[in-house]
């Protein structure tokens, strides 16, 4: 895999309902950014409660997966970043990257630790509310990751799995399982016993499932 950019976001200000919010979606490439343990820096953040974090401190999308909106959303021109993520990796395969996978990309060092659950601001960035209900039907989350090794990711680097965690989930089967009225239970608590899973992803599903 290698970076085919870095984007970040200043504060943008929209209307939902009639009222004012700002959000971090709307992002655009930079020369480089630098991951910190606590995100992206000096990248805007609006909702820390689901946003941001040691969990997710950056986000990762794969411009392969650009071909497949672009025949969705013809009249949109399509750009690195257009899915809210700090780093463009050319390719990115979900079905075979793993929850834990940690991923030496530029100076840093990196552990996946969620696929992306989107929300309404989607909607509102491409203007089609449909989106969000299309993206979770997809096959292209992403991948949140948490930073083990803080350091700076440019333009060109290369990102390379050094450590794959056999027993883990994909990256595919934890998103597709979050969608599901009635998951496999087998599959559902490996998910939420596995410690390389954001906590507030298993909190989540614990709500979901009325898991105790």
């Amino acid at each position: 895999m290698k970076v085919l950019s870095v984007n970040k976001s200043i504060s943008t200000e929209i209307t939902v309902n009639g009222k004012t919010e700002y959000t971090g979606y709307f992002k655009n490439p930079v020369d480089q950014i630098y991951l910190s343990k606590s995100g992206v820096q000096d990248d805007f953040v609006a909702d820390l409660v689901h946003h941001g974090g040691e969990d997710k401190a950056c986000y990762l999308f794969g411009f392969n997966h650009y071909t497949f909106w672009q025949t969705q959303y013809p009249d949109i021109p399509f750009k690195n970043g257009a899915f809210g993520e700090n780093i463009t990796l050319d390719f990115l395969d979900e079905s075979q990257l793993k929850i834990g996978d940690i991923i030496q990309i530029g100076e840093a060092k990196i552990q996946i630790s969620q696929p992306r659950q989107p929300c309404y601001k989607m909607g509102i960035k491409f203007n089609d509310p449909k989106i969000v209900n299309n993206y979770r039907l997809s096959h292209t989350p992403g991948i949140y990751v948490r930073v083990l090794s803080e350091g700076w990711v440019k333009t060109s680097d290369a990102a390379t799995v050094i450590e794959s965690n056999v027993n883990s989930p994909t990256v595919l089967e934890t998103f597709e399982l979050i969608y599901q009225e009635q998951p496999d239970n087998t599959k559902l608590n490996s998910i939420i016993n596995n410690e390389f899973v954001a906590q507030r992803l298993k909190n989540y599903l614990k709500g979901k499932f009325n898991i105790v």
